[in-house]
């Protein structure tokens, strides 16, 4: 992995963000200023070239390239897919079914045909092996070497391409792990190896097993993947650093990302709730929902008081059969409704839109690739809410009768509707689902959506923003600049980071200081380490420091931020009373009388990377923007409306306008319904008043 070295001869910055639909990117000239935008449907077979090709696109220079940043859906699209790396499990004796029992949790109580979660690893795969850690760490047994080298001739024997290592308590004692690993890569050279305590150092050995279980199947494919960007730079003329978007909302080093890449889960969306972060703080907002629609998903985070909302885990394929993750991540929830998302009728009548995608191919009826299933983008341009002649700024036209033929043939003649209605109605059920995603953030988690801002972003998002607000009864949206580039532009704005969790159980009113504050700096040391710049000139590393808590008999706990003066005060009322704030915001309940414990400490090293500025837009030549004329459908005004056209760069700050209105740009288009209005920021966003029903 490169350093950050600042060179006269590489001054811009890049940021890639692989969808499912479209590959982004997006530059910043630290020298000029300027911003630089490329766009292309991503390439299945070959993610790197639509990654080459969006940044021709974007007339990007590769050598003059000194810090490359990637985000990217390989790891959660392998899982879901089930199409990783033939992987085997070695645990501790007595331990090998622990993945598949789970928790023996039935969501779904009096469904006959429910059945739970599928391991990623085939119980013929899942080896055990003699060893024992206590709790606190104390060997209980000592590892069988002579029993590894056997389960390495059958990992040989059954062309086993990566391993998971789970032992138990290895996050209190790694050594035998650390041990397991160097014997097994010795003996089988060339397999993926990896020990549960590199990726989690907290208890539960449920979710510590799925985890790693998650790492080394995806493993293989993201270390292939990475090399081969990286190859391709360098042969371009890349001599700059590389590093990749993790779930945590910061940036990593490639070569870590190819270890632990299981971190790279939600690396894309978490870069666009970072991206809203940085827009709040411009716009002097304290709440605010981010919301992401891409062409195969929709996403939801929560940015509260400033700061995004975490989490320490999640769930992989929902709640009913989902496989946890135990990493902390940006709080982000999601659902399988985009502009490919396939509406279809369904036996006995019904209309169900999603989560079956259309993806970049075949893609959306309109594009004339193939595609035979209507999506939401062709009823967006049924309903002439998109133009067909400048969809992508013009580089890619719409068929418009293709798009109507199949609403008529496959949805409109079967429900016995006209082309519009069946159009209107795929919209108003895609935006009913995605407002399900921002209730999951937010209604779940204590907070009332109303209460927020919706910051709208990717190429579909701003198309439905007005619906979902009116869904959630949420007063205003925001379209930041770019928007169908946003995810990207959220990666230029990240910093480095690292996360550390490590299980510690202590009564808080048994708790030692001084032990408490050795083991932070332990994490701490190891994380200023991996974020060391290798120059001079690098920002210092800042901490930020949150422990898990619960009242004591308590099951969960929830996370509490620490402040530097209470570990200088030594105060544990202090830390009492934030832990019964936050449990009270989370529950709707705390208990100031009753004990409390300590499970987990948290600690994010942070070093800042230089940011692009947004800077107040140039108001426009020429006076007010003229306005085109074309007919758009809105259920609410009864049918089809002469609708205002605008194309946004020609929008002055400070300029106004009344709905029903339609604001076209390269990347995305903006639907203002009737009874909102728009105005343009400074900066350039727009900040659209919804309606109040």
């Amino acid at each position: 992995m490169h350093s950050i070295v600042e060179s006269k001869s590489r001054t811009v910055r890049v940021a890639a963000d692989v969808g499912g639909t479209f590959t982004d990117v997006v530059s910043f000239d630290r020298t000029t200023g300027q911003t630089m935008f490329g766009k292309t449907l991503t390439t299945p077979d070959s993610l790197v070239e639509g990654i080459v090709d969006a940044t021709n696109k974007a007339r990007i220079a590769l050598p003059q390239i000194d810090l490359f940043l990637h985000g990217t859906t390989v790891a959660i699209n392998t899982i879901l897919e089930r199409s990783g790396a033939r992987t085997a499990l070695i645990t501790t004796r007595g331990f090998r079914d622990i993945y598949e029992i789970g928790r023996i949790n039935r969501p779904d109580a009096y469904n006959l045909f429910f059945s739970k979660h599928e391991p990623l690893i085939a119980r013929m795969h899942r080896f055990e092996v003699g060893e024992r850690m206590g709790a606190r760490g104390q060997v209980l047994e000592p590892l069988d070497e002579a029993e590894l080298g056997r389960i390495a001739a059958h990992l040989q024997a059954e062309e086993i391409g990566a391993v998971a290592l789970l032992f138990l308590h290895s996050y209190a004692n790694p050594a035998h792990e650390l041990r397991a690993k160097a014997v097994i890569e010795a003996l089988c050279p060339g397999l993926f190896v990896s020990a549960s305590h590199e990726i989690s150092q907290e208890y539960r050995e449920f979710e510590r097993t799925s985890t790693i279980a998650a790492n080394a199947y995806v493993g293989p494919r993201v270390r292939t993947y990475l090399a081969e960007i990286d190859g391709r730079l360098a042969r371009e003329g890349f001599g700059g650093a590389f590093y990749v978007m993790q779930s945590n909302g910061g940036v990593f080093g490639v070569g870590e990302a190819q270890n632990e890449c299981i971190r790279l889960l939600e690396s894309g969306p978490a870069a666009g709730v970072i991206g809203t972060r940085a827009v709040c703080a411009r716009l002097g907002l304290e709440n605010a929902i981010a919301f992401d629609m891409g062409g195969t998903t929709a996403k939801a985070g929560v940015v509260q008081s400033g700061e995004v909302m975490m989490a320490g885990n999640i769930l992989i394929g929902g709640y009913a059969r989902g496989l946890p993750v135990q990493i902390p991540l940006v709080d982000i929830q999601e659902v399988g409704t985009g502009g490919g998302s396939i509406a279809r009728v369904e036996a006995g009548g019904a209309l169900r839109v999603g989560p079956r995608s259309a993806g970049a191919a075949p893609g959306p009826v309109c594009y004339g690739l193939g595609g035979v299933e209507p999506t939401v983008t062709d009823a967006n341009l049924v309903l002439g809410r998109l133009s067909a002649e400048r969809f992508l700024g013009g580089e890619m036209r719409l068929d418009v009768a293709r798009a109507r033929q199949a609403f008529a043939e496959r949805l409109a003649d079967p429900l016995g509707l006209d082309v519009e209605r069946a159009a209107d109605g795929v919209i108003r059920i895609a935006a009913t689902t995605m407002s399900h995603v921002v209730t999951r953030v937010t209604t779940e988690r204590g907070l009332d959506a109303g209460d927020f801002t919706m910051v709208a972003y990717g190429g579909a998002g701003p198309l439905h923003a007005c619906l979902v607000a009116r869904e959630l009864r949420m007063p205003t949206v925001i379209i930041p600049p770019a928007p169908g580039h946003f995810s990207a532009f959220g990666m230029l704005v990240a910093d480095m980071r690292r996360d550390f969790v490590n299980t510690w159980f202590v009564p808080l009113d048994r708790l030692d200081f001084d032990e408490m504050e050795a083991r932070y700096a332990t994490a701490e040391a190891t994380g200023t380490h991996a974020l060391s710049p290798g120059d001079a000139e690098g920002a210092p590393v800042q901490r930020r420091r949150a422990a898990d808590m619960r009242y004591v008999g308590q099951e969960h706990s929830v996370r509490v931020e620490l402040p530097a003066e209470l570990f200088s005060t030594r105060d544990r009322e202090g830390i009492k009373r934030r832990f019964d704030a936050v449990h009270a915001d989370r529950y709707g309940f705390a208990r100031p009388a009753e004990p409390a414990e300590i499970v987990s400490l948290h600690t994010a090293l942070i070093r800042e990377i230089e940011k692009p500025e947004i800077v107040a837009r140039a108001v426009p030549a020429g006076g007010p923007p003229e306005a085109e004329r074309r007919p758009v459908y809105f259920a609410e005004a009864g049918g089809f409306v002469e609708t205002q056209v605008y194309q946004r760069d020609a929008l002055p700050p400070g300029f106004e306008v009344a709905g029903p209105v339609i604001i076209e740009e390269a990347g995305s288009t903006t639907v203002v319904l009737p009874g909102d209005t728009v105005a343009v920021s400074a900066a350039g966003d727009l900040i659209i008043t919804i309606k109040r029903s």
